[in-house]
């Protein structure tokens, strides 16, 4: 896979993929998220965080995508890929078939392409403000780009936390590791969605990471 860092074409293609789950920093947005999801059928998880290890070929760089059945919508969330003690922060979206998590939320996310932004920003650039930087995402609904997520990093559980949880140091040293770091709620409710865009600003420097995608909904066949 080719990323772009400062203008700069980089070869990284990730070996391992990493989705962390249930990363809210605050206990009653977790609660809110999972009862979202608990609306939809989804059992709540064994513990929080969790780190779900799906296939590497799932990332994608594409502006299309395709899912069976109409069921699927995508998460806006912070990236982080690591090739030894070289980190970069980037923008993915943890697409997920929500009928099939009602029954296996780590299946759901294996069965869905990872779509990403090409464009990664140095780990060392942004590491002071974190927890500053604004992640937002919008559905198309009715016609309409319509708001669907909404937050900072500082909602999510620090990211050297996730990292260290996730081992992802060690993963690193052999072979490029992507991780997908959590999101939060959605507004309105998790709900379908076949058009997604994303974006990661940084208020401080006006930088902004942004990745619009769509899904081609494939026939259910029986």
């Amino acid at each position: 896979m080719q990323f772009t860092v400062s203008g700069n074409v980089l070869d990284l293609t990730p070996a391992n993929l990493i989705i962390a789950g249930w990363t809210g920093r605050n206990q009653e947005a977790i609660q809110h998220h999972i009862d979202e999801l608990a609306a939809l059928g989804v059992k709540p998880p064994s513990a929080t965080p969790l780190f779900y290890r799906v296939a590497a070929s799932l990332l994608t760089t594409a502006d299309e995508i395709q899912a069976v059945g109409p069921a699927s919508s995508g998460e806006v969330e912070p990236m982080i890929i690591q090739y030894g003690d070289r980190r970069w922060l980037g923008l993915g979206s943890d697409h997920t078939d929500r009928a099939l998590e009602a029954h296996s939320v780590a299946m759901s996310k294996q069965v869905c392409a990872k779509p990403c932004a090409t464009d990664l920003w140095d780990w060392d650039s942004v590491a002071d403000r974190l927890e500053d930087l604004i992640l937002e995402s919008w559905i198309h609904e009715g016609g309409d780009w319509v708001a669907y997520q909404s937050g900072t990093l500082a909602s999510i559980r620090p990211l050297q936390d996730l990292i260290d949880g996730a081992g992802l140091d060690r993963l690193a040293q052999g072979a490029p590791v992507a991780m997908m770091c959590g999101t939060f709620g959605a507004i309105g409710g998790v709900r379908a969605a076949t058009r997604f865009r994303m974006r990661m600003r940084d208020a401080v420097t006006e930088r902004q990471i942004v990745h619009e995608y769509a899904t081609q909904v494939l026939p259910e066949i029986a």
